[in-house]
């Protein structure tokens, strides 16, 4: 079994690129950055030398990975750091006041479905934003 120990990226190093299998990361001289050979991405060296950050990112996050030796693992951003404790938060607010009136109101089933699909519809919004 291999280490999952971080390595400190070398700046001076070909590494194999974290999106693409095929890419090699290579230097960009006088910078703190490496490029990608095949999918033309742009990594910086962060956190003291330990971690890779695509620079140039269309997700609502930005991506990092971590050198073990032998492949890049994924730095996971804190809970904080996403949109998915507000959404989770949204749809639990959602789900306890709507359901209870829909329920009660008297309104019948068209309510309750009008408020489930408004607890639901921010969860699936979120789930589609962060699938890759």
């Amino acid at each position: 079994m291999q280490s999952q120990k971080t390595h400190k990226i070398e700046l001076n190093s070909d590494y194999p690129c974290p999106c693409r299998r095929r890419g090699h990361l290579t230097p960009i001289i006088l910078t703190e950055a490496f490029g990608c050979s095949r999918c033309q991405q742009i990594f910086v060296v962060e956190e003291g030398g330990y971690v890779i950050e695509q620079l140039s990112t269309t997700y609502p996050y930005k991506r990092s990975w971590r050198w073990t030796g032998h492949q890049w693992n994924v730095v996971h951003p804190g809970l904080g750091d996403s949109y998915l404790p507000l959404a989770l938060g949204i749809l639990l607010v959602l789900l306890s006041i709507w359901l209870p009136v829909a329920l009660n109101g008297g309104g019948g089933i068209l309510l309750v479905v009008v408020a489930l699909l408004l607890a639901v519809l921010p969860a699936l919004m979120v789930w589609l934003a962060y699938r890759r």
